[in-house]
C-alpha cells in the first residue's frame, strides 16, 4: 500500500526552521541538509549518523498538519534505516524516551524494507493517529546491514495543513502592522 492520496503534498514548507534538530547526527551531515523543499537530494547532502546507528529527528511544524506518508530514502542500502519508532507531539524527547518504547506509545513503528528505503516509496501511516500534528519525532533504531552508521539522503513528510490553523510568521506579521 504505497499510494500518495489526491490533495497530499509535501509538508515541508510548513517545517519551523528553527526548532530542528537530530540527536546523533554527523556534525559534517547533519539533517537540516536534506530538510529543504528545494533541494530534494540533487546537492549530494545527507543525514549520517555519528556515534552507532542509532538517530532521532525531531522535525517541528509551523502550523498543525495531517500526516497521510513519510519517505525516507537512502542510497546505500545496507546503511538505510530498517526499524524506526514513530512520535508526534513530544517536543523534549531523547534517546531515553524511545529505545524501549512499544507501540502503545509510539504513533507508529515500521519496519523498512531496502526497496522503500532505495525506491522512495511513500510509507502509508495510520491517519487516524496523524490527524493534529504538531510536530514529529523519528527513532531510527536500527539499519538494514548493521552497519555502524545510518544514512538517510531524502526524507519527506506528505498529508495536508490543517487551513484552519494560521502560520504563526503570518500571525507575527500582522500584529507587527
Amino acid at each position: 500500500m504505497s499510494t500518495i492520496h489526491e490533495g497530499d503534498k509535501s509538508l515541508l514548507e510548513h517545517l519551523d526552521i528553527r526548532q530542528i534538530n537530530c540527536l546523533n547526527e554527523s556534525e559534517d551531515h547533519p539533517l537540516i541538509s536534506i530538510l529543504s523543499s528545494k533541494s530534494k537530494n540533487t546537492g549530494g547532502s545527507y543525514l549520517l549518523s555519528d556515534a552507532d546507528e542509532q538517530l532521532l529527528l525531531n522535525i517541528p511544524f509551523n502550523q498543525t498538519i495531517k500526516i497521510r506518508s513519510l519517505v525516507i530514502q537512502s542510497s546505500n542500502p545496507a546503511q538505510a534505516p530498517k526499524l524506526v519508532k514513530i512520535f508526534i507531539n513530544r517536543p523534549a524527547l531523547g534517546f531515553e524516551d524511545v529505545e524501549d518504547a512499544d507501540e502503545s506509545a509510539a504513533a507508529q513503528i515500521i519496519e523498512l524494507t531496502e526497496e522503500d528505503t532505495t525506491n522512495g516509496n511513500p510509507l502509508v501511516l495510520r491517519f487516524v493517529r496523524f490527524q493534529t500534528v504538531n510536530s514529529l519525532h523519528i527513532f531510527v533504531s536500527s539499519n538494514q546491514g548493521g552497519e555502524d552508521e545510518t544514512r538517510i539522503d531524502a526524507i519527506d513528510v506528505l498529508g495536508v495543513p490543517i487551513e484552519t490553523t494560521k502560520n504563526l510568521n503570518e500571525l507575527k506579521k500582522q500584529e507587527e502592522n
